[in-house]
């Protein structure tokens, strides 16, 4: 099933500051699509039509309030003619949560949100689970899709995109001999490893965790690739731990003003949750004395797209711009 616009672009990235000995590419998948932006588009295209196959009229997932996965399974189901229903963290279950950044998507598209706490997120495959069942009583078929799109199924687009990657470098005679992509569920890393490896694509992969550690990535990924009929070694990824900083979905100032020059120097607009944070962990580990990780590299950095998150930030955001001179109206400066 098409979902994705593909292939999506490939280019050299010309980010200031970077070491003279290191090249920048970048890998554009936050044009998959408008309102199906990101990564998640790679995977919701086996996942629902997997729904579709088993004739599901109503698909379940979940995410945090402003998960772009949740936003793309909801656009996406309604684009194929699905009901959704969106199991979304939030820290006041009991308040509207308003129209801001990829809510008012959700909402535009009429999909069924559904507020919980953080504690029983933990819980969030029972509650799934649970709600599925009371929609089999009202007579519907729904189909859950997990946190992220991540397992076995959904990591297939990311292994498939591997193929893609290869002949855009092949052409662009990139000799890329790095990826570095955001983690926050585990399956893009999945499928971009198992990728490379089964190709025998001579390129290191690496996955910057926005949540959580590497132990539990790990594990996470090694359970996705099993699921997928192959064997994960800790050798066949990197993960870059100890960019968390504040929290998953947290900013740090320095974070934030790193993406607003971005933008300013190249035009490449990076979200606060998953890439803002991903390219501030690389943006380090380049900046790093003897950076041993990327000496000499050709760096491919996956945009997993994210941009409808932005507007949650507008508050933190606000003190990196300054005032024009002699103020807004025109011709007052």
């Amino acid at each position: 099933m098409a979902l994705a616009q593909r292939p999506t672009p490939l280019r050299r990235w010309a980010v200031a500051g970077m070491p003279a000995d290191v090249e920048l590419w970048i890998k554009r998948d936050d044009q998959t699509g408008i309102t199906l932006s990101g990564n998640k588009a790679r995977k919701l295209e086996f996942l629902l039509a997997d729904a579709l196959q088993k004739g599901a009229d109503t698909v379940i997932t979940c995410g945090g309030i402003q998960s772009n996965h949740a936003r793309a399974t909801a656009v996406a189901a309604r684009e194929l003619g699905l009901d959704s229903h969106l199991l979304l963290n939030h820290p006041q279950p009991d308040r509207n949560p308003g129209l801001v950044g990829n809510l008012l998507l959700d909402r535009l598209v009429g999909a069924q949100i559904h507020l919980i706490t953080y504690e029983e997120y933990q819980q969030r495959e029972t509650l799934m689970r649970q709600l599925a069942d009371r929609l089999i009583a009202q007579g519907r078929k729904p189909c859950i899709i997990p946190e992220g799109g991540s397992n076995a199924l959904g990591s297939w687009g990311y292994l498939e995109a591997i193929r893609e990657l290869q002949e855009q470098t092949e052409q662009a005679q990139a000799g890329l001999t790095d990826i570095v992509f955001a983690c926050g569920s585990g399956g893009t890393a999945a499928g971009l490893s198992l990728g490379v490896k089964r190709s025998g694509w001579p390129v290191r992969v690496h996955a910057v965790n926005v949540c959580l550690h590497a132990d539990y990535f790990h594990k996470k990924v090694a359970s996705i690739v099993q699921g997928m009929g192959a064997e994960y070694s800790p050798d066949d990824l990197d993960i870059m731990d100890g960019y968390v900083g504040l929290g998953y979905a947290k900013s740090r100032p320095e974070e934030l003003l790193l993406m607003r020059d971005v933008a300013r120097a190249t035009g490449v607009i990076l979200d606060p949750v998953y890439t803002g944070k991903a390219f501030f962990g690389l943006w380090n580990e380049l900046s790093q004395a003897g950076r041993a990780r990327f000496k000499g590299a050709k760096i491919l950095f996956i945009h997993t797209g994210g941009l409808f998150g932005l507007y949650e930030k507008l508050s933190e955001l606000t003190p990196l711009f300054e005032e024009p001179q002699g103020g807004w109206r025109y011709g007052a400066g």
